[in-house]
């Protein structure tokens, strides 16, 4: 099966509506590359293409046309269940990543097996100048190190990312408002201390307090630690 018989089949299950909806939400992603494919759609053709064996021909090509394409590969290598070989094909994936919904996308299940390894290579990309390589290290803290596997030492790894990019901004919130919820005792020195910069200080309390996992009591005092 060649690139071209996959994108002729994305065509095939595109949702017009869908996609202008989906592009809403992308900004930073010119809507011509968008199909529109919905993802329990993308994650079915994604086993059938590992199933009929044309999955590492497709993800071989670098970089490719489509938006749906790129979620396609994300979810490819998800499946991948040799630890080497799916830390391989992340690291040569990632440069081409360019939005946040195909950074979330890439969650490889092999990780949670292997969060050791994945501690050293979470080093190297939360120290990169590739807003979705610093994003995805985030996510990757976020999933993986935040129940019994946590230590503040990771939490001090995303306090002193600075940056100007909105999606690496607001999944240090996520962070923080996930660590919140999960280590309320242990993260709330960073709020209190001002550890990230303003609008992440406010905007990782704002996500905090919309979660049901903080306590009124909890919610009353975060948000009496607002920046004005």
């Amino acid at each position: 099966m060649t690139t071209k018989d996959i994108e002729v089949r994305l065509f095939e299950l595109q949702d017009l509506k869908y996609r202008d909806f989906h592009s809403s939400l992308m900004p930073n992603v010119d809507k011509e590359k968008v199909i529109g494919v919905r993802t329990p759609l993308l994650r079915s053709y994604a086993k059938a293409l590992t199933k009929e064996g044309a999955a590492g021909s497709f993800i071989s090509e670098l970089p490719h046309r489509y938006f749906e394409e790129d979620q396609l590969h994300g979810l490819i290598i998800s499946e991948i269940k040799d630890l080497d070989t799916c830390m391989a094909e992340v690291c040569r994936f990632l440069p081409y990543v360019d939005n946040w919904a195909t950074c979330d996308m890439l969650s490889p299940k092999i990780f949670r097996k292997h969060r050791r390894e994945l501690l050293a290579y979470i080093r190297e990309w939360i120290a990169s100048d590739r807003t979705y390589t610093i994003r995805f290290a985030i996510g990757m803290l976020m999933q993986h190190f935040l129940d019994e596997d946590f230590d503040k030492s990771y939490a001090d790894m995303v306090a002193a990312v600075r940056s100007d990019e909105y999606y690496v901004n607001m999944m240090i919130a996520w962070y923080f408002a996930t660590a919140l919820a999960k280590q309320y005792e242990a993260i709330l020195s960073y709020i209190e201390g001002r550890r990230l910069e303003k609008w992440t200080h406010n905007k990782t309390i704002q996500k905090a307090v919309e979660s049901y996992r903080i306590t009124d009591e909890q919610k009353v005092y975060l948000r009496s630690l607002r920046i004005k």
